[in-house]
């Protein structure tokens, strides 16, 4: 009998019977399900236990405890990444052999390796959009003082986001934690990332997945010209006259809309004005989610939040001109909450409600009566619209949840290096 020991989050004991005592490449147990995965340099497997899906890698034990540890500290400096649910170690099968240790990650819903975006439904300008996430993730990382080491499209996965991407990071293992990075490390880091973007678009041009318009090279190097304008935009030192304080409140606003918070402010006098320093390695994404979060209790994500926060404020708006009264921000979320935003999905059949996170349904729907609404001249109504995206579109979208059926077949085998 082989033995190991286990460390998760939690009282885990839905895994407890997992067949950890076999090599990870061996495993044939009923719950391994199909996910859409880029490529590694690891065996990976995916289960599906109580409703919960997880990923397991295979990996020497040193690496499985750093990169543990690494998810974990990432994860509380609100950097996008994959949960570090727990570790398997100190493993031998039955006839005594030591066998390699194991990671527990817990699979991120809706999520999609970058080859699904190319190979599925297309996203309009799909390569800006793929840019615009990672420089975002890039930024966060580093502001947290992490250096990646091995950035690429096959280690990140994503989340469509209000017709936008979110992109998590995936694989930590080659990277390092330091109080503050270098302008050096951040450099080297993105000259990685591009060469590995790079050879990625290749691929994806040798299949046949890239329009021919896309040169694979100009796309890679396209990173870090996005990366530096949000990183200068969080981190430049701003001169504000003296009766320029509105300016300050700009500032603040611009950084709220790129979806950071400031945690800490500085401001020194100086003879041609006040110069504001904005302490960036602190800050919190999350402001619209959070703001969201505490007027309805949703959790989506930020372009997501955004998105709701200004449907919410126009319904507001319509509810006080048709009052002639002002209207309380509390009331009318829990107001809209009903009347719009559940409403809206309550007309979509329960059969297609999987296909896309509420949000993110909610979202297409409202640029779809946009749209129909333009084309017509007037307003075609809720009913109408969501009749038509159903009938359009959404009855032709794959699940955007796991596929829990059927046997692993030789596409989701495991990728060896």
């Amino acid at each position: 009998m082989g033995t190991y020991r286990l460390t998760t989050l939690g009282a885990a004991t839905e895994l407890l019977d997992l067949p950890y005592d076999q090599p990870l490449a061996e495993w044939k147990d009923p719950r391994i399900v199909h996910v859409p995965r880029g490529i590694s340099r690891h065996v990976v497997r995916f289960v599906e236990v109580n409703g919960h899906v997880f990923a397991v890698k295979e990996a020497t034990e040193r690496f499985v405890l750093r990169e543990h540890q690494l998810l974990r500290v990432l994860a509380d400096r609100l950097v996008p990444v994959v949960e570090a649910y727990g570790t398997v170690v100190e493993r031998t099968a039955d006839d005594g052999s030591e066998l390699p240790a194991l990671l527990l990650t817990r699979h991120l819903t809706f999520s999609v390796p970058y080859r699904s975006l190319f190979t599925g439904r297309g996203l309009p300008a799909l390569n800006d959009r793929l840019l615009d996430a990672l420089a975002e993730l890039f930024v966060r990382i580093h502001l947290a003082g992490f250096y990646w080491g091995d950035c690429s499209l096959s280690n990140t996965l994503f989340r469509r986001d209000a017709g936008a991407l979110a992109a998590y990071l995936v694989d930590a293992e080659t990277g390092e934690m330091h109080p503050r990075l270098s302008d050096g490390q951040r450099a080297h880091d993105l000259t990685i990332a591009t060469e590995n973007i790079a050879g990625e678009m290749f691929d994806l041009e040798a299949g046949g997945y890239l329009a021919e318009s896309i040169d694979p090279v100009q796309t890679a190097m396209a990173l870090t010209p996005r990366y530096e304008k949000l990183w200068n935009e969080l981190n430049h030192d701003e001169v504000v006259g003296r009766e320029e304080s509105y300016r300050i409140n700009a500032r603040v606003k611009r950084l709220n809309s790129l979806g950071f918070d400031v945690a800490e402010m500085a401001i020194r006098t100086e003879q041609d004005g006040r110069r504001l320093r904005f302490d960036t390695q602190v800050v919190e994404p999350g402001h619209h989610q959070r703001r969201l979060f505490a007027l309805t209790g949703l959790r989506v994500q930020e372009n997501q939040a955004r998105g709701l926060l200004a449907d919410l404020a126009r319904f507001r708006a319509k509810w006080a001109e048709g009052s002639g009264t002002p209207v309380d921000e509390d009331l009318a979320a829990r107001r809209w909450l009903d009347e719009k935003y559940h409403a809206t999905l309550a007309l979509v059949p329960p059969e297609l409600r999987g296909k896309l996170p509420d949000a993110e349904l909610f979202h297409e729907i409202n640029e779809h009566r946009w749209f129909l609404s333009e084309a017509q001249g007037r307003d075609v109504g809720r009913a109408a619209a969501v009749q038509s995206y159903i009938d359009g579109v959404l009855q032709f979208l794959p699940d955007g949840a796991v596929d829990l059926g059927g046997p692993v077949t030789e596409e989701f085998e495991p990728v060896f290096d």
